[in-house]
């Protein structure tokens, strides 16, 4: 069980094939310096010749990246059907890339050879010795996709077997066992891993596994196939690719460091795994995802109170692992469900046990299951739960308070709706009243929507007396019904994210009336900011 494991990337190239997903040269040399801090042994930069922007990569690359633990590969095919290795393209890419590892994927499937490559199985077999003998006779590590190796198993395990000794022979150094179509399980990994490993075993070579996630099983695959003998695992952060994804490389790296006990990255490295996960996932313009093992916002959340009193006393009642050994941390949900220790756990992390009498934490979690009845949620809005908390301090003093407003939408268009370039349209404009101390602040704005009018004339208003505020800005709004019930009179339930530049928070508002809801959310945004830059002056911050 201690044997070295090879964590070989394929985010770059397998990964950008999940839909939604595509990088500039940019995020590419980005991607790989993280992937070479959090320590993976290959970075697959590419498909070599398939598009100018894999191309101009690998150029940068050469000069741009100097990697530190990570080999930099480059991903092709076996020369054409019929055609000469010297001068076939695909091969001629390769090489030009010059990394020093290639790995070339090729048919382990007789059916997929005769049925969709249209060719002889012993062409296939050709195509692969002479494109890994071409290439590791130009002084290039090679790696050899055995693509379908585990239905081509179950179709002719004899033919499957072959590919692998033909790579082999032909000078590969690790031959890697592909669930292209994801449909093989993990009990049947185990067998058809160890044959193959008991097969290319005294041929010298590496077994591999990459493993798709169409049977949502793709991390226990990986598992599964080193256990029966594979020492090389290709896979995705946070399991991106090609129509349910790849095995993602987060749950496995952790996996096999924290479980296994097999060192594949530093222990320091490994404190790295969740900002590497948020990173990839914010350079390829992906929501992070809050449920993902390990390195999910709510891999070590805790909503029940019989959970959260737990936690208090001991984490690892409900902790599998320290949330630190991979840079994540563990948080207390409150909400309808919530207990008394969930509240007074947030009310220590804000360091407010001390202001806070016992009365006003029964008021403050009756309040909360109120508003939570009325369709509030703060378990993903914690600055509107900051602030309901600190609205039972004693001395807490509101920085404005909102008297009312009037939102006018109004639809002047004359033209035909078809003609959009023409002038007119609809027009919202908001009015409202803020007082902030004793006076009171009388503003109108206009905006391309109500909630922007809203968000305008509020702003408007309070830059008089607070004009930092002006950094503030709204960068997501969600809306969702939450009773439904009437029709269009649901209660709707209003999420917006606001950033300042520096930070970036959650707040919430709930009503039949999507204005309403949305009034509440803007305002706490607002307060948020406000209340935070008064205790940060307060201690002395700059």
């Amino acid at each position: 069980m201690a044997v070295q494991v090879e964590i070989y990337d394929t985010t770059l190239r397998d990964g950008t094939q999940q839909e939604g997903i595509s990088l500039s040269v940019d995020d590419k040399l980005a991607i790989s310096d993280r992937l070479d801090s959090l320590g993976v042994h290959y970075i697959e930069g590419g498909f070599a010749g398939a598009n100018p922007k894999d191309d101009e990569f690998f150029q940068r690359a050469r000069r741009d990246l100097n990697l530190k633990h990570s080999v930099l590969t480059s991903f092709g095919s076996t020369r054409r059907v019929g055609g000469k290795v010297d001068d076939d393209g695909a091969i001629i890419a390769l090489l030009r890339t010059e990394t020093p590892v290639v790995t070339v994927v090729g048919k382990a499937s007789a059916w997929q050879v005769t049925e969709i490559l249209g060719t002889s199985v012993e062409e296939n077999l050709h195509m692969i010795a002479d494109s890994m003998s071409h290439l590791t006779a130009r002084n290039r590590r090679a790696v050899f996709d055995a693509e379908h190796f585990f239905d081509g198993y179950k179709y002719d395990k004899e033919y499957a077997l072959q590919t692998l000794r033909v790579a082999s022979e032909a000078g590969a150094e690790t031959v890697v066992l592909c669930d292209t179509n994801g449909g093989t399980l993990p009990h049947e990994v185990v067998e058809i891993v160890r044959r193959a490993s008991e097969f290319v075993s005294p041929l010298g070579v590496r077994i591999g596994i990459h493993a798709h996630n169409d049977t949502d099983t793709a991390v226990a695959l990986s598992m599964a196939a080193w256990q029966a003998g594979a020492t090389q695992i290709q896979g995705c952060i946070n399991g991106y690719g090609e129509r349910t994804g790849n095995a993602n490389l987060t749950s496995i790296i952790a996996n096999l460091k924290l479980k296994m006990g097999v060192d594949v990255i530093s222990d320091e490295q490994l404190k790295t795994l969740t900002d590497t996960s948020l990173f990839i996932a914010e350079t390829l313009n992906m929501s992070p995802q809050a449920f993902q093992p390990y390195v999910g916002a709510s891999a070590f959340a805790h909503k029940g109170g019989l959970h959260a009193a737990a936690i208090n006393k001991q984490r690892e009642s409900y902790e599998h692992i320290p949330p630190g050994t991979v840079g994540n941390r563990n948080a207390i949900i409150v909400s309808e469900l919530s207990g008394r220790g969930n509240v007074l756990s947030r009310i220590r992390d804000l360091g407010l046990e001390e202001d806070l009498t016992e009365q006003d934490v029964r008021e403050i979690v009756q309040e909360l299951k109120e508003l939570e009845n009325r369709g509030f949620s703060y378990e993903g809005a914690s600055a509107s739960l900051e602030l309901l908390i600190r609205r039972h301090l004693p001395n807490y003093e509101t920085p404005f308070e909102l008297i009312d407003f009037m939102v006018l939408i109004e639809n002047r268009r004359t033209a035909r709706l078809s003609e959009v370039t023409e002038s007119g349209g609809m027009l919202s404009e908001a009015t409202v009243k803020i007082r902030v101390g004793e006076d009171v602040q009388h503003t109108a704005a206009e905006g391309n929507g109500p909630v922007n009018a809203q968000d305008n004339a509020m702003r408007k208003a309070l830059l008089q007396s607070y004009p930092d505020l002006k950094c503030v800005r709204l960068t997501d709004y969600k809306v969702r019904v939450v009773a439904e019930g009437g029709g269009t009179g649901a209660v709707v339930r209003v999420v917006i994210e606001s950033s300042d530049g520096h930070a970036s928070w959650n707040t919430v508002g709930s009503s039949g009336n999507i204005l309403e809801a949305s009034w509440i959310a803007l305002a706490d945004s607002m307060e948020y900011w406000l209340v935070c830059r008064r205790i940060s002056n307060a201690n002395g911050a700059p």
